[in-house]
Order: structure tokens, then C-alpha cells, then sequence
């Protein structure tokens, strides 16, 4: 996957620029080589003039048959690296590629226009007090409301909608068809096409009488540096707001409800939702479907595997799985009991 794709290429890096950037050692077998690095690929499809990185010992067949030009890998794995490759030694293989990538590619940190735009499109519909600060880019289709405000370095992609009164801060991409209202927004965050954010929470009075709606009144509030995802939708509060911390990254078909408060740099993977007023510390980690219950507490840095089921408070650091989830260990020898229980069964 070199420069042809769909991102456009920076520059190209030598190995020992590769190095610096990823926090590298260039190791003696690759000094002084004058190679360019114009790409980047997996091991197994890496070429010339590319780099790629290993990080996990079930790809080491892949591993000793690379062809890329440079590879990112721990000190340990060297000796199954062929001769040809340059090796590029780190403790952090993964993280190193990430920076690595930012600089051959910076267009594809973010959305950016569609249009490869700059300024305002003629097709934008903004409401007269709508303050745009400069350096703003919008798409065509796109719809700003009254008294929005949105700050400089900002892109709004085709055919989102900011409604009035929201906030957003500088250096912020807004993917296509997004919609945000009763929202305040941070600086650098990124919302991926189609997430909605600021609809009403699913709030109402049970009867059998009929079920009253409860007036959802409370804001979202996005900090600093969150990623939200294609399709993700984040609810208002009800009487507080919806919280979402900063440097949180939130994956696409998230569901997140009324009142849920998320802490700083937490994760939470594909198709998992929370129920209203839960709580997350900072730093916690959930897995793809995990299921949290409402009003409930998880500690910081906990983390939930796939497919949990969270029916009560989990303590920080805890790691939990199952449904209901309970401790991984517990789990596991819960499900070692009934496969041996069934096996005896079957017999």
C-alpha cells in the first residue's frame, strides 16, 4: 500500500528519518544504506521501498520471508529478519509505525474535505449569526445553525448538520452527514460520518397507562482529542449532561445513553453500549459488544472483554468478562466447569 493509494505522500523518508520519528535504533546492519521509504504494507505483502513492522510471533513466517526495504521490531526478533531488510529496532513496534505513518500520510489522521476545499462552499446554508472563526472549511450540503460557533481549522464535511447554539472548537473534522445539537465540543476532535450526537435520550415513565416522555434538558459535552466513530450516537442528558473525556476513542455503532459519564482515554470498541447514567473512570477499556447496565460504576482503568453483560459496579483495575461478567478468572473456571459437566453428559 505505497503513495498511489487514496492518501497523498508527504515525502519520502530515509531509514535513519524513519528512525528519529519512531523513536528507532537504526541498527548497524542498515547504516549508512541510502534507501527511500515512499509506502508502507504488512510483512507479507511489503515490497521495496516500503516499510512494515512485526509485533506478534504469529506472524514470524511472514516475518522471515519480508521484502520490504526497512522493518520495525524488538531486539529479540532480529535474528529472524532477512539480510536484505534494514531493521529499525523498538520496544513498541505498533506505536513506532503509528508515528511513523502520521508523517508519511498526515492526510489520513483526519477527515478532510471532500472537495479538498478551503473556506466556505456556495452550497453550505449558515445561519447569518453563526460565527465562523477563520481557517473554518465547509462542505457542500452542510447546515450550521443559529449561533453555532466554530473554531479555526475546523472542517464540516457534506451534508452535517450543527444545530443552534453549539460549540465547536478549533482543529476539529466533522465527517459527512453528522448531526450535533445540544453540544459543546472540545479542540482536535474527530467525528466520523454519520455519528449523531445531542439527540434526545431515551427517557420515559412506564405505565400501563401509556408511558409519559421524560423532556430530555441536559447537553453533550466533548473534551479535547476524542475520536468517535461511523454511526456512533451519543444521547443528551436528561437533567446533567452527557460527558465524554478527553482523549477518549470511541469506535463506530456505539450506542451511548443519557447521563453516561466517560472518563479520559478510555476506549470502547465497536457495537458496545451504555445504558444511561453509567459511570466509566478514566482509562477504562471495553470490548467489542460489551453491554453496560445503567446507573452502573466501572473503576478506572477496569477492563471489560467482548461480548460482557456488566450488571453491577466493577472495581478500577478489575478485568471482567461474561454475561453477566464477572472476574476473567471466575469466568473462565465457570465455563471449564460446565464444558467438563456437558462432556460428562454426553457420554
Amino acid at each position: 500500500m505505497g503513495a498511489a493509494g487514496f492518501f497523498r505522500l508527504d515525502r519520502p523518508l530515509t531509514p535513519a528519518e524513519v528512525a528519529e520519528i519512531a523513536g528507532a535504533r537504526l541498527h548497524e546492519a542498515g547504516s549508512g544504506v541510502q534507501e527511500i521509504i515512499v509506502g508502507v504494507a504488512p510483512l507479507d505483502l511489503a515490497r521495496p521501498g516500503e516499510l512494515a513492522f512485526y509485533d506478534r510471533r504469529r506472524y514470524a513466517s511472514a516475518l522471515r520471508l519480508c521484502r520490504a526495504t526497512a522493518c520495525l521490531l524488538r531486539a529479540r526478533d532480529l535474528d529472524s529478519l532477512p539480510s536484505g531488510v534494514i531493521p529499525l529496532v523498538t520496544s513498541e513496534p505498533h506505536k513506532a509505525m503509528a508515528r511513523v505513518m502520521a508523517r508519511l500520510f498526515p492526510d489520513a489522521l483526519r477527515p478532510q474535505s471532500l472537495f479538498s476545499a478551503s473556506g466556505v462552499s456556495p452550497g453550505a446554508i449558515i445561519h447569518p449569526t453563526a460565527r465562523l472563526e477563520p481557517g473554518v472549511s465547509v462542505d457542500p450540503g452542510a447546515v450550521i445553525g443559529p449561533r453555532a460557533e466554530i473554531g479555526s481549522g475546523s472542517v464540516i464535511g457534506p451534508q452535517a448538520v450543527i444545530g443552534p447554539d453549539v460549540r465547536i472548537g478549533r482543529d476539529c473534522s466533522i465527517g459527512a452527514n453528522v448531526s450535533v445539537v445540544c453540544a459543546l465540543i472540545g479542540d482536535r476532535v474527530i467525528l466520523h460520518p454519520g455519528a449523531r450526537l445531542g439527540q434526545d435520550g431515551f427517557g420515559f415513565a412506564l405505565s400501563p397507562e401509556g408511558h409519559v416522555k421524560a423532556p430530555q434538558i441536559g447537553r453533550v459535552i466533548v473534551q479535547d482529542d476524542v475520536e468517535i466513530g461511523a454511526n456512533t450516537t451519543i444521547d443528551r442528558g436528561a437533567t446533567r449532561d452527557t460527558i465524554i473525556g478527553e482523549g477518549t476513542k470511541i469506535d463506530n455503532l456505539v450506542q451511548i445513553g443519557h447521563n453516561v459519564v466517560i472518563g479520559r482515554g478510555c476506549v470502547i470498541v465497536a457495537q458496545s453500549g451504555l445504558a444511561g447514567s453509567c459511570e466509566l473512570g478514566d482509562f477504562v477499556a471495553l470490548g467489542g459488544q460489551s453491554a453496560i447496565g445503567g446507573h452502573i460504576t466501572i473503576g478506572e482503568g477496569a477492563q471489560i472483554a467482548a461480548k460482557s453483560g456488566v450488571t453491577r459496579d466493577v472495581p478500577a483495575g478489575a478485568r471482567w468478562s461474561g454475561a453477566p461478567a464477572r472476574p476473567v478468572r471466575r469466568h473462565l473456571r465457570g465455563e471449564l466447569l460446565l464444558d467438563r459437566q456437558s462432556r460428562r453428559e454426553a457420554r
